[in-house]
């Protein structure tokens, strides 16, 4: 909703161009903690605000600075909510229950205040936040959509689908075989809008180049940033030929020597034309720039990968129980798009794994275009405006 598009050339957020309407639709996005969680609702708005001229978004968000930096920076209206994650741990479950109330409270007074200026609908991107702000939802009346993202829901997700009008998912769920398939989820700043050395070219590379692409999404993964710097220490010659950009998110701990001056250095050290940043802000060009990718493969992720059709090496977070980012790139391993290794966590086994299958990938030019091909046959990442049109026709 608000004004149209504008020349993506000009490179401005699409949330800064919406305006209030009187008694315009209302669309309130519950969802935050990563960028996982928001980034997928600030595509759904720029395809509101494409479709329609008449209402508002609003981001309803976690506490947590990531949440407001991103918003910020893409200008959209927010307000932030003290909500905890559901935990069974002792200490963390009373947290939970002794605020539950009064954050429920909270989001009630906000809906009512969103209520009043027209017609009002929950979009819940699912985790933490979202259940807080369906529970106030269901208490005023107002429709609930979720907007399922991962292969395996979590709690809150799961929650919430049972409080919902209608469920999208932008991954394959066999639990729940009602939920509505989209494509992925892709913001408009995460597809590429040239060519690979044109996008070299806008962020200050080499355009003729060949391009790795390393991330952790915004949170960055550290695992991986220690296989990178254990490849170029013990493998050099593999990165002939070859630059670097390299998203690695941000200090984890006072300790933390992998900050974004430290592998900076190790490249450059190494001779590696190198860009490394702990977020960028414009990830399309990113993609675009990439001849190959390696990180991990939150639904996030494995969307873009989708998007700008990069051939790419996910290493699943480790530390998940139910492993569900592998189950997010699973269809396009299936594909033949992309290439899932087990994150083995220590530098050296991961180089021996992960890393010969990365360098394997890097020296075979053939293989890489079959890949392309691949991702270009399973059409385009186009679930934002599945969603959009969705809720304008009233879901």
């Amino acid at each position: 909703m608000g004004a149209r598009r504008l020349d993506r050339s000009r490179r401005e957020p699409i949330v800064n161009q919406v305006r209030p309407s009187e008694n315009g639709l209302r669309v309130v996005f519950a969802g935050g903690g990563t960028g996982g969680h928001l980034y997928p609702a600030l595509a759904i708005a720029e395809q509101l605000a494409e479709l329609s001229d008449r209402g508002e978004s609003v981001f309803f968000c976690s506490t947590r600075p990531l949440d407001a930096r991103i918003l910020t920076e893409e200008r959209a209206k927010f307000v932030s909510i003290p909500a905890r994650p559901f935990s069974l741990r002792p200490l963390a479950l009373a947290g939970f229950v002794r605020t539950w109330a009064g954050v429920v409270r909270r989001c009630r007074r906000q809906l009512r205040q969103e209520a009043q200026q027209g017609k009002t609908i929950v979009v819940a991107m699912g985790g933490f936040v979202s259940a807080p702000v369906v529970a106030a939802a269901r208490k005023e009346r107002i429709p609930v959509v979720l907007v399922n993202l991962d292969a395996t829901p979590g709690r809150a997700n799961r929650w919430v689908a049972k409080r919902s009008r209608q469920i999208f998912t932008a991954a394959e769920v066999n639990r729940f075989p009602s939920w509505k398939r989209i494509r992925p989820i892709v913001r408009w700043a995460a597809i590429a809008d040239g060519d690979r050395q044109f996008c070299r070219r806008e962020i200050g590379l080499d355009p003729d180049l060949k391009t790795l692409l390393v991330t952790g999404a915004s949170q960055g993964a550290r695992t991986i940033n220690r296989l990178m710097m254990s490849l170029i220490e013990h493998r050099r010659a593999a990165f002939d030929g070859w630059q670097v950009i390299h998203q690695c998110g941000p200090v984890a701990t006072a300790k933390d020597t992998l900050d974004e001056r430290g592998i900076a250095d190790a490249y450059e050290k190494a001779g590696i034309r190198a860009i490394v940043k702990p977020l960028f802000r414009e990830m399309g060009r990113v993609f675009g720039a990439a001849d190959v990718a390696i990180g991990r493969c939150g639904a996030g992720s494995v969307g873009d990968t989708w998007a700008n059709r990069v051939p790419s090496v996910f290493l699943p977070y480790p530390y998940h129980k139910d492993q569900h980012q592998r189950l997010n790139a699973l269809p396009l391993e299936k594909a033949g798009c992309a290439i899932i290794v087990q994150d083995r966590i220590e530098a050296a086994l991961n180089e021996a794994d992960a890393g010969a299958v990365l360098l394997s990938l890097m020296a075979d030019g053939q293989k890489r275009d079959a890949m392309r091909e691949k991702l270009r046959e399973l059409g385009p990442a186009d679930g934002a405006g599945a969603v959009a049109r969705a809720i304008l026709a009233g879901v």
